[in-house]
C-alpha cells in the first residue's frame, strides 16, 4: 500500500530516499535527461531520470511514456534554490510502469485549462469522469468536503442529532408534477424533495435534528443555480418560531464563512477568486416579500403578488445589499402546506429565503412549520391533498403532541457556488444531473 505522498516530501531534506506512486502529467526529453512531472492526490513534483543513473529499460520507460501512465518511481530527494525558494525533485533510481495510458484526449486531463468556460463545457461534462482529475475540479470538490466537515461540525457542537432519512418516498412536499415519480413493484412512489415530513417525526424524539443527503427536482430549470439531482442541507427544531431559525441559520452561515475564508484560501487560489466573506457578520438585513415586490415594481421590472422571486429579479434585489439579506412572508399560495400561515398577514407564511449577495441567488429557506391538525387540515385541502391517504401518518403526528417547530433546507452547492463565486452549480458535484441532458457518466 503506498505510503508516502508528494506533499510529505516537499520539505525533506536532500538525499532522503523515497517511493512516490503517481501519474505522469506531463514530460520534457533532453537528450540524456527526461524530467517528468509526477502527481499524485496530494500535488506534483518534478522527477529527474538520467540515462546514466538507471537501467536502460527504465530510460526507454520514461523517454515513451505518455500522459495519465501511472508509474512507481524510486529516488532520492534533491532540494536547490537560491533566496529560500528552494525547489524539490526526486533524482530517479528506479522507475516502474504500472499501467501505461493508451487514451488520447484534449485538453489534457491535468492541464491549466479554464474549467469555466462555456465553449468547453459540454466536452468536460461528457468525460467528467476523467476531468475529474484537474486540479481546479479537484479544488472545487476538496472544498466541498471540508465545508461538509465543516457543517457536521456545527451541528454536533449544537447538539443536533443526525437522522438519515429515506431517499423514497411517497409523500412529495409540492405539486406532484415537480417530483420525479419511480415504480417500484407497482408501488408509484417518489425520490425525496425533501427530507422535511421525517425530520419532522425525529424532531419529536430528539428536539434537534438534521439531515445531508439528495434531493431531486422533476420541474425543469436551465438556470445557474439548478441541478435535477443536488444535496440538499436540512434541519428541524423542536419549540421554537422563525425568529428561532434565522438567528440558528445566520450564526451557522457565519461559521461555515469564517472557517471556509481561514481555511480554504488555497483552494480560491487555485481557481482564481476569493472566498465570498459577505456573510461573516450576522445578522443580515431583511425585506418583506411585498417590499421585495415594490421594489422591483419601482425598478420598472415585472414582479406580481404571489409570484416566486426571479433570478433577475433576486439580482436586482442584491445590489441593494453587500451581504445576503432575508426576504421574510413567502405568500402561502406558493409555499407547501406543512407551514404556518402568518396571522397578522393571511396571504403570506411565516417563512422567509435568504438571498445571496452580488446575484447568486437564494441560498436557502426557513419556515415555522403547523403542529395543529385543524390548522394543517385547512393547509392541506387548500393544496388539495386533504384526501390522500400517504399523508396519514403526517397528520397523525399532530395527534400524539406535537409542538411548535421550525425548520430550514440549504443547497450544498448553491452555497459552494457563492461562496467560491463561479458560474454554475454543475461544477460543485462531482457528476452533475442537468436538466434535457443524458444521464452520463
Amino acid at each position: 500500500m503506498k505510503s508516502q505522498f508528494i506533499v510529505d516530501i516537499q520539505s525533506d531534506i536532500s538525499n532522503n530516499p523515497v517511493t512516490i506512486l503517481g501519474w505522469c502529467k506531463g514530460k520534457r526529453c533532453h537528450k540524456k535527461i527526461v524530467f517528468l512531472d509526477l502527481c499524485d492526490s496530494t500535488g506534483s513534483i518534478q522527477v529527474t531520470v538520467d540515462q546514466q543513473k538507471v537501467p536502460i529499460d527504465e530510460f526507454e520507460i520514461a523517454r515513451l511514456i505518455t500522459c495519465e501512465s501511472a508509474v512507481r518511481v524510486e529516488g532520492i530527494v534533491r532540494r536547490e534554490g537560491k533566496n529560500n525558494q528552494n525547489q524539490t525533485e526526486i533524482l530517479c533510481s528506479k522507475l516502474q510502469l504500472i499501467n501505461k495510458a493508451t487514451g488520447l484526449i484534449s485538453p489534457k486531463l491535468r492541464e491549466d485549462i479554464d474549467i469555466f468556460n462555456p465553449h468547453l463545457a459540454e466536452h468536460l461534462l461528457n468525460h467528467r469522469s476523467l476531468y475529474i482529475r484537474n486540479p481546479k475540479v479537484m479544488a472545487i470538490l476538496r472544498f466541498r468536503h471540508i465545508l461538509m466537515g465543516f457543517v457536521h461540525q456545527w451541528f454536533r457542537e449544537h447538539q443536533f442529532i443526525e437522522i438519515t432519512a429515506p431517499i423514497l418516498t411517497p409523500l412529495p412536499l409540492y405539486d406532484d408534477r415537480s417530483a420525479i415519480e419511480v415504480n417500484i413493484h407497482d408501488d408509484h412512489v417518489f425520490l425525496t424533495q425533501c427530507v422535511g415530513f421525517y425530520l419532522e417525526a425525529a424532531v419529536h424524539a430528539f428536539e434537534r435534528v438534521y439531515n445531508i443527503g439528495p434531493s431531486f427536482r422533476g420541474e425543469e430549470s436551465h438556470s445557474k443555480r439548478h441541478l435535477m439531482e443536488y444535496w440538499h442541507i436540512k434541519a428541524e427544531i423542536a419549540f421554537g418560531n422563525r425568529e428561532d431559525i434565522i438567528a440558528i441559520v445566520e450564526e451557522l452561515v457565519s461559521f461555515l464563512v469564517s472557517q471556509c475564508a481561514n481555511f480554504c484560501q488555497d483552494v480560491a487560489k487555485a481557481l482564481g477568486t476569493d472566498i465570498c466573506i459577505d456573510g461573516l457578520t450576522p445578522p443580515f438585513p431583511r425585506i418583506s416579500y411585498r417590499e421585495a415586490i415594490q421594489r422591483l415594481q419601482t425598478a420598472g421590472q415585472e414582479a406580481t403578488f404571489g409570484k416566486s422571486l426571479c433570478s433577475k429579479g433576486e439580482g436586482l434585489l442584491a445590489q441593494q445589499f453587500s451581504t445576503p439579506f432575508w426576504v421574510v412572508g413567502i405568500p402561502r399560495s406558493i409555499e407547501p402546506f406543512p407551514y404556518v400561515i402568518d396571522p397578522d398577514d393571511l396571504e403570506v407564511t411565516m417563512t422567509a429565503d435568504l438571498v445571496a449577495s452580488k446575484g447568486y441567488g437564494e441560498l436557502l429557506g426557513v419556515a415555522e412549520k403547523i403542529h395543529t391538525s385543524d390548522i394543517l387540515a385547512e393547509r392541506m385541502r387548500e393544496k388539495g391533498k386533504q384526501d390522500n391517504p400517504k399523508y396519514e401518518w403526517v397528520r397523525e403526528l399532530r395527534e400524539f403532541g406535537c409542538v411548535p417547530h421550525i425548520g430550514f433546507g440549504m443547497g450544498v452547492e448553491r452555497f459552494i457556488r457563492w461562496l467560491l463565486q463561479i458560474p454554475h452549480v454543475r461544477d460543485a458535484i462531482p457528476f452533475p444531473r442537468i436538466f434535457r441532458r443524458k444521464i452520463h457518466p
